[in-house]
């Protein structure tokens, strides 16, 4: 990694003493996707416009319902090709030998998701523990207006795609089946897993062999990330399998990104996420699922 990011997550303070470094870019990453109301109520947005009314100064949008997603694939947010990804960061002025800075406002879990597609392709990235609301907690400025500070040109970084970090479908359903080997994580609220409250998604449910690692009980009240023994105890049996890969998934890759955040930074080197999740995996009826 390179030495501007001291990890894959870094305080407030730290990146106030840094805001001014060129090589580091600081990117918005926030979407909308409220809560469903009934079996089905798919709703998402772009966060843009949140971020035209309070961000980080110096920050740029980086849309994941817009370039950062890939919309030929069948499922929502999908992770867009190593070159696609690349072009749509230099668009933002992320460049070769450049370190980014996510963020969002919506507990860390989109920027834990940009993080992630950055660190699959190589690409120097880092979350911002806690997000916005880190930051104007500790009494720092804010910036607003629809549009960004000039981007400078840059030089696309060449993607170097990591193996391991993404895992499809059928790898997932081997998985599932005990006929490859790993285990499945389903970072979902229990009531997602375990089919008890409405899904946005074709059926409730979880994949058959999942075990249950809801991602948003890693946070503190704050939505900052746990202190490490906490997160340790949080993490449990996840974090001490023996069992390789751990595969994440959620809804649609993004809680499964924050755990995946979590496991990265407390020494797990083998966690690959199932990028189309259940809205992929429910929508096929011949796919079983657990209640």
């Amino acid at each position: 990694m390179t030495s501007l990011l001291p990890g894959p997550l870094v305080d407030d303070t730290w990146l106030a003493a840094r805001l001014d470094d060129p090589r580091v870019v600081v990117l918005d990453a926030t979407a909308l996707l409220p809560s469903p109301r009934h079996d089905g109520d798919y709703r998402c947005a772009s966060g843009r416009a949140a971020w035209a009314e309070r961000h980080l100064p110096g920050s740029r949008h980086a849309d994941l319902t817009g370039d950062f997603s890939d919309h030929d694939a069948p499922y929502h947010f999908a992770v867009p090709s190593p070159e696609a990804l690349a072009a749509a960061l230099a668009r933002l002025g992320v460049g070769e030998g450049d370190a980014v800075v996510a963020y969002d406002n919506g507990g860390g879990i989109w920027a834990a998701r940009l993080w992630w597609m950055l660190r699959a392709i190589s690409v120097p990235a880092a979350v911002l523990d806690g997000g916005l609301a880190a930051w104007e907690a500790a009494g720092r400025p804010l910036a607003s207006g629809a549009e960004p500070a000039p981007v400078p040109a840059v030089t696309p970084v060449t993607p170097v795609p990591r193996p391991g970090l993404w895992t499809d479908v059928d790898e997932v359903a081997a998985v599932s089946r005990g006929e490859r080997p790993g285990v499945l994580v389903c970072a979902l609220p229990t009531g997602g897993f375990d089919g008890t409250a409405p899904t946005r998604y074709t059926r409730r449910g979880h994949i058959p062999a999942s075990r249950s690692l809801p991602g948003r009980e890693l946070l503190d009240a704050a939505g900052r990330l746990l202190p490490a023994p906490e997160l340790t105890a949080r993490l449990g049996a996840v974090l001490t399998t023996t069992d390789s890969p751990v595969v994440l998934y959620c809804g649609g890759g993004i809680s499964a990104a924050g755990a995946a955040l979590a496991l990265t930074l407390l020494g797990r080197r083998d966690v690959s996420l199932y990028d189309g999740s259940l809205e992929e995996w429910s929508k096929d009826p011949a796919r079983p699922m657990d209640r």
